[in-house]
């Protein structure tokens, strides 16, 4: 292809199709896909499971979205945030899982059902959202203007790109993974202290 950016494209189109989304946009991580999630639906608070990664509680601190703990213990493929539509589906990638209206939050890291090394999706049906998650995953670039410089007008965006050799493997992958909901015991985060 003479765009690499080209293979991160296709392979949106095919985990769209493949989870029965109108739109995906491949992020560098799932964290960073919540991330920008959160800050596009400008959340303000939640609640959610604290049998979860620790990335998840200091992300929503960064973001100065007041949470809580529920009373969630167990949890296979996909948890809710309470008060959003937003989805930390990080354990979870199999054929049309995904409902309308929500936004789901992928991981292809290690020990997921699809691993890439690294990498992460958002998943959603809501078209001016998806242009808006576009932007944010790269640095506010609009992918159609090349080169970048070409560009005179940015908004705040952040440096969540994923790279094209992720979703050329993540092409060659889709559908051949594991696509049963992992289930990991997490620990309770109640139990840590972030300092």
């Amino acid at each position: 292809m003479s765009n690499p950016f080209d293979y991160i494209t296709e392979f949106e189109s095919a985990l769209a199709a493949y989870t029965g989304a109108r739109y995906a946009v491949m992020t560098d991580c799932c964290t960073h896909a919540l991330e920008l999630a959160f800050r596009a639906t400008e959340v303000t608070s939640t609640e959610f499971t604290p049998y979860t990664y620790i990335s998840i509680p200091m992300m929503l601190m960064k973001l100065g979205v007041r949470f809580e703990y529920n009373e969630v213990e167990v949890w296979a493929g996909s948890y809710y945030f309470q008060y959003t539509n937003i989805w930390d589906s990080a354990r979870a990638l199999y054929p049309d899982m995904y409902k309308p209206g929500q936004i789901m939050c992928l991981s292809f890291g290690h020990d997921k059902p699809m691993t890439l090394g690294r990498g992460g999706a958002i998943l959603l049906d809501d078209q001016e959202l998806y242009k808006q998650l576009k932007l944010m995953c790269y640095d506010g670039r609009d992918l159609n203007i090349q080169p970048w410089e070409s560009q005179k007008e940015f908004k705040l965006g952040y440096h969540y790109k994923p790279t094209p050799e992720e979703a050329l493997l993540g092409l060659e992958k889709l559908g051949q993974h594991d696509a049963q909901p992992k289930y990991k015991q997490y620990p309770d985060l109640r139990k840590i202290s972030i300092i």
